[in-house]
């Protein structure tokens, strides 16, 4: 028989009734499926094994265990004979998987499937993951043959955003998440001989050793839109009832989110009222914009007053349609959310949620620097491409009033936000506020100095917008060394304030009452 007269053989994923734009996985392709638990790995990699011909030619290669103990087929199902490969738990291992392979047998027309250990692409870079799965795939090609990666990781969400970007390397992307008392099969995307199918949400359960698709799926190329779906967290209302049938309330942002990711077109609405919440509702709005695409409207409502300019960046970066801020009154609120209806999100989300979050904390110092570590410090966040234009921060220079040292003038200076930084020198201390505003600077202050500044502070300077800021340090970086100054050497160490509170606008002290009659009678007994 001639070469171009083989048929090339044709693998399926072992979910009963799935149909074929799903589930069939043809010579020379790379196909990825995430679960949340390691045992559901392993049951889909024995009931997509029962799942081929007799004669279909299939391998099993298991990570960090013995093959034999993980493998049990159904005696009437499945092909005549599979062979078993174990391999240890590194990175090393996953390099050089196709060399091995090719010195046990002739890869083509094989199925390999691929059972991860659990977690283990966590300590694994995107670049490199990247690298491996790009080689891989042209391995497969080449030798046309299959491979189904089975990745047990219960942190899935941040790989499958990294690799949604990877449609080139791999055919089908898919997830099985657990549900309690059944499981969703989540398919990002998934090519074959049949076409391709994007965005597809079954439910599936597994009974009897056996995956099979609910009765209730139909085969649709795509849900039912869900457009006029609302689902909220509770606290966004104030108290008041569900607005509507199509309004679903939820107590936290984690229900919330659960609930949106089968969602296509619906409006999600999360709350935020405390700082330790932002970067757990950044990675949810993340995972949801990237997995569940552009029609998705996202809300976050501002309970109490919590959220800086860059956490409201972040959110927005991340893929939210709208922040809402928490002085605004619940009718204006429902008014913003129903303006983002029909929108269409545009603006571009990364693979990784990573960049992002540096993005909100790009300078990771406090308090005093020498003048040559604060000059590199400011120059790099000027530099850095992640960052806003004209919205990197405020640097000021005071110069102390006469009889007041600036070594003195520094004691008095108690930046609390990680990237406010201060140096002093060619008399004079200068303060680099990040991602303050202009008219936000005389607050800060009031917050920094315990002291009006008008009193400690003989007058200012203030550069706010890049190209100023970039020219002031080049200047400053030609002061010399012998320029610079020297803090006290008390001012090394921690400096509590004692007997003095903060009201938002000030210091305040408050004496403490001291009876000197007591204290002498004390010293005579």
């Amino acid at each position: 028989m001639h070469a171009r007269d083989t048929v090339e053989p044709v693998f399926t994923l072992g979910i009963q009734s799935l149909w074929d734009e799903v589930s069939h996985m043809p010579s020379g392709g790379v196909w990825w499926v995430n679960t949340d638990r390691r045992e559901d790995a392993i049951a889909l990699l024995n009931q997509t094994l029962s799942a081929q011909p007799k004669d279909a030619r299939v391998g099993a290669i298991v990570m960090g265990d013995k093959p034999q103990s993980l493998v049990k087929l159904n005696p009437s199902h499945g092909p005549e004979k599979i062979r078993l490969f174990s391999m240890p738990k590194n990175e090393n291992s996953l390099h050089w998987l196709h060399r091995d392979l090719l010195c046990s047998l002739e890869p083509a027309g094989y199925l390999f499937i691929l059972l991860c250990s659990e977690n283990v692409w966590q300590n694994i870079s995107p670049e490199r993951l990247r690298t491996w799965l790009n080689s891989i795939e042209r391995w497969a090609k080449y030798y046309r043959c299959s491979l189904l990666v089975l990745n047990p990781e219960s942190n899935a969400d941040s790989r499958l955003s990294l690799l949604l970007g990877q449609h080139r390397a791999l055919s089908g992307l898919a997830s099985l998440r657990y549900q309690l008392d059944s499981h969703l099969f989540d398919i990002a995307f998934w090519a074959n001989e049949k076409g391709v199918s994007a965005r597809q949400q079954l439910e599936v359960k597994y009974s009897d050793h056996q995956w099979q698709l609910a009765e209730k799926e139909e085969a649709v190329v795509q849900p039912r839109s869900d457009e006029k779906d609302v689902i909220s967290v509770e606290s966004t209302l104030e108290g008041a009832p569900p607005l509507s049938e199509y309004w679903s309330t939820y107590e936290t942002n984690d229900a919330a989110f659960n609930a949106a990711r089968s969602s296509q077109a619906a409006t999600i609405i999360f709350a935020v009222q405390q700082t330790s919440q932002i970067e757990q509702l950044a990675r949810f709005i993340h995972s949801l914009r990237r997995q569940r695409g552009s029609a998705l409207k996202i809300v976050v409502r501002e309970i109490i007053a919590c959220l800086r300019t860059t956490d409201e960046r972040l959110l927005l970066g991340c893929g939210a349609n709208l922040v809402v801020p928490w002085n605004t009154p619940l009718s204006r609120f429902l008014t913003l959310t129903e303006s983002v209806q029909k929108q269409q999100f545009q603006r571009h989300v990364p693979d990784e949620i990573e960049p992002l979050l540096s993005m909100t904390q790009p300078l990771k110092l406090r308090g005093y620097q020498k003048w040559d570590i604060f000059c590199e410090a400011v120059h790099n966040m000027m530099n850095n491409p992640l960052l806003p234009p004209d919205n990197r921060g405020v640097m000021v220079a005071l110069r102390p009033v006469p009889g007041l040292r600036v070594e003195q003038a520094l004691t008095l200076c108690r930046p609390n936000r990680l990237g406010d930084i201060m140096t002093i020198g060619d008399n004079r201390l200068v303060l680099f506020l990040s991602f303050c505003r202009f008219n936000d600077l005389d607050t800060a202050l009031n917050h920094i100095f315990p002291l009006p500044t008008g009193d400690i502070f003989s007058n200012r300077m203030i550069w706010s917008e890049d190209k100023q800021i970039t020219a002031e340090i080049v200047q400053m970086r030609a002061v010399t060394a012998d320029r610079w100054t020297a803090p006290l050497p008390l001012t090394q160490g921690k400096n509590e304030i004692m007997n003095a509170t903060h009201d938002g606008r000030s210091w305040r002290r408050y004496p403490q009452p001291h009876r000197l009659a007591d204290a002498q009678g004390d010293n005579q007994q």
